[in-house]
């Protein structure tokens, strides 16, 4: 499957667009995060586990929305974004989305 953030793929021709290819995860943060963010924040730098946590949390995002676009028998998608949302105190949404296609 090929994943770009551009809307064409070089030497490829989009023979179909088959729609919005999404995929998307919640994640919630821990109390033992939290208090180990709150430490860091008096003393700063980066809070590793948060780092760890969004970057856990776009993959599976990502590959959710590679499975999306297998479904509807994609060879490619394009555009592909990223996007967070706050869902509730303490808990976020990662979107990752694009446009699956087939190529020739």
């Amino acid at each position: 499957m090929i994943i770009s953030t551009t809307d064409t793929v070089p030497n490829k021709e989009i023979v179909t667009i088959l729609g919005v290819a999404r995929g998307s995860t919640v994640r919630a943060r821990n109390i033992g995060r939290d208090i180990f963010a709150g430490l860091k924040n008096i003393v700063g730098g980066e809070i590793e586990e948060y780092t760890k946590l969004q970057a856990h949390a776009r993959e599976q995002a990502m590959q959710r929305m590679i499975e999306d676009a297998r479904k509807l028998g994609a060879d490619a998608v394009i555009n592909i974004r990223l996007t967070t949302s706050m869902v509730m105190q303490g808990a976020s949404e990662i979107l990752a989305y694009g446009t699956a296609v087939k190529l020739s």
